[in-house]
C-alpha cells in the first residue's frame, strides 16, 4: 500500500514557527514515528476483525446452513465462508467449525461451545435431524432421492412426496413404470404419475420404497416432503425448531 502525504501551503507564520525548532531532524523522526504508530494501530484493528455472530440454522450430514454475521451461508465440509468460517464436521445434531485456527461446536440455536479433546458428541444423532424455519416460517431440508441431491420443502398437507416432472428429469427418475392419474392442487386439477422411490434421504434418515407423485410441469419448484415420508418418522415441533426422529 502506498501512502500519499497531504500537502498544504506554508504561511509566513508557519515558517517562523518552524525556525524555532533547533533540531529539525528530530522533528521529522518524531513525525515519522507518529505515522508508523498510526499505521500499526490501524493494522492491528483490521487484524482483530472477527465473526461477531454465528448460528447454525440447519444441519445435515457433511453440510451446514449457517448465519454468519447475519448472512446465510451454505457450507460443505472443507469449505470456507467469505467471513473465514470453515466447516470441519457436520451431522444432524451438531457441526464443528474453525475460525482463525480455533474450533467451535455449533448446535442449532445461538449458543456455541468450544470443542473438548474428549467430546463424545450427541447420542442418537444418526436417527434424527433438526430443522429450523426460514424467515417465512417454512421448513426446508437438504436430502436426496435415489442418491441425487435435492432440497425438500416440508409439507404436512401433502399426502405423498411430490415433485415436478422437471425435477424428475433432472434427477433421472424413470416414469415409464409409473401409474398415471390426476391430482387436485391449489392451481386446479393436474396430471400426475405415481411412482415408488428406491430411497429418500433427509439428513441422516433414509427410508426405502417411498411413494411419490410426479406432477406435470414445473411445479412445485422444489420437491415436497409429504406424508409418505413423514408418517414414518416422529415429528416434534417447538416454535421455529422441528426435529424428525426415525421410528
Amino acid at each position: 500500500m502506498v501512502f500519499y502525504p497531504l500537502t498544504r501551503r506554508v504561511s509566513p507564520a508557519d515558517q517562523v514557527a518552524t525556525m524555532r525548532f533547533s533540531n529539525r531532524r528530530s522533528l521529522t523522526a518524531a513525525a515519522a514515528a507518529r505515522v508508523l504508530v498510526a499505521v500499526s494501530i490501524a493494522g492491528l484493528a483490521s487484524e482483530s476483525l472477527a465473526v461477531e455472530s454465528l448460528q447454525a440454522l440447519a444441519l445435515t450430514r457433511d453440510r451446514a446452513i449457517l448465519s454468519v454475521d447475519g448472512e446465510r451461508r451454505v457450507l460443505r465440509i472443507g469449505q470456507v465462508s467469505p467471513e473465514g468460517v470453515e466447516l470441519v464436521e457436520s451431522n444432524s445434531a451438531f457441526a464443528i467449525v474453525r475460525i482463525d485456527g480455533r474450533e467451535q461446536r455449533l448446535q442449532p440455536g445461538p449458543v456455541t461451545a468450544p470443542v473438548g479433546m474428549n467430546d463424545p458428541g450427541i447420542a442418537g444423532s444418526r436417527n434424527s435431524v433438526v430443522l429450523w424455519a426460514d424467515p417465512q416460517g417454512f421448513f426446508h431440508a437438504d436430502g436426496a432421492i435415489n442418491g441425487r441431491t435435492v432440497r425438500f420443502l416440508i409439507d404436512t398437507g401433502a399426502n405423498t412426496v411430490a415433485m415436478s416432472s422437471r425435477t424428475a428429469r433432472d434427477i433421472g427418475l424413470d416414469l415409464s413404470q409409473g401409474q398415471r392419474g390426476v391430482a387436485r392442487t391449489a392451481s386446479g386439477i393436474v396430471g400426475i404419475v405415481g411412482v415408488k422411490l428406491d430411497e429418500v434421504t433427509v439428513g441422516s434418515i433414509t427410508l426405502y420404497n417411498v411413494s411419490a407423485g410426479v406432477v406435470d410441469g414445473d411445479h412445485p419448484p422444489q420437491p415436497l416432503l409429504g406424508a409418505s415420508f413423514l408418517n414414518q418418522v416422529n415429528m416434534n415441533r417447538n416454535g421455529q425448531r422441528m426435529e424428525l426422529i426415525r421410528k
